[in-house]
């Protein structure tokens, strides 16, 4: 599990399609799982300045192309004891989304991201959204054209990749774990057997 809030940026050393060379100044030892853009990957050599992950055919089907060169986000794995300043990440990409349009404003920029409509029911305004590994809130959705809109603060603008975005690059999206686990219970559940009362429930268990 993961939160949402980078540790570091690294850099891309080398991708051979199976092995990911990360250059990064972290402390983490074989068998670490490490988020990569938003990607849950396992380290399996570790040096004395970066460390390699596997990547699996599985993964590389759902995440986006460029999820592998140049800067990176990365984020190690929580421990229970750590606070929890973002949101619960599992580390699953679920979607490729699209940057449709960047807005700079004075203490503000705003991204629109275009998903495939499959998973824009997992969308939710003022609920949380990663972005390529980092924790958001959704401000506005768009089901016209099937995007949502976001809103960037400038330290999140200046401490991640964000400010190398252009239009038309891709991104890794994970859609809010509870949405969907509430969406697949309401989906194989009685319509008169749950009520909000049950959810309430279900979600003071996580």
């Amino acid at each position: 599990m993961f939160t949402g809030l980078v540790s570091n940026i690294g850099e891309v050393a080398s991708f051979d399609g199976d092995k990911l060379t990360i250059k990064a100044k972290i402390d983490c030892k074989i068998g670490d799982s490490i988020a990569i853009n938003g990607v849950c990957l396992t380290v399996v050599v570790v040096s004395n300045n970066g460390f390699v992950v596997d990547v699996s055919n599985e993964t590389k089907k759902t995440i986006a192309k460029n999820s592998f060169k140049g800067e990176v986000h990365i984020e190690q794995a929580m421990k229970l004891n750590d606070r929890l300043d973002g949101h619960i990440v599992q580390g699953h990409i679920d979607c490729v989304g699209i940057v449709k349009h960047i807005i700079k404003q004075p203490k503000q920029t705003r991204l629109k991201i275009a998903l495939d409509k499959e998973f824009l029911k997992f969308v939710i305004n003022k609920g949380s959204i990663a972005i390529d590994g980092i924790s958001l809130t959704i401000s506005y959705i768009d089901e016209n054209s099937s995007s949502f809109e976001l809103v960037i603060v400038p330290h999140t603008w200046a401490n991640t990749i964000f400010s190398t975005y252009k239009i038309g690059d891709e991104v890794n999206i994970e859609t809010d774990m509870f949405a969907r686990y509430i969406y697949n219970l309401f989906k194989k559940t009685d319509k008169n057997a749950l009520n909000w009362d049950k959810v309430d429930k279900i979600m003071a268990t996580y």
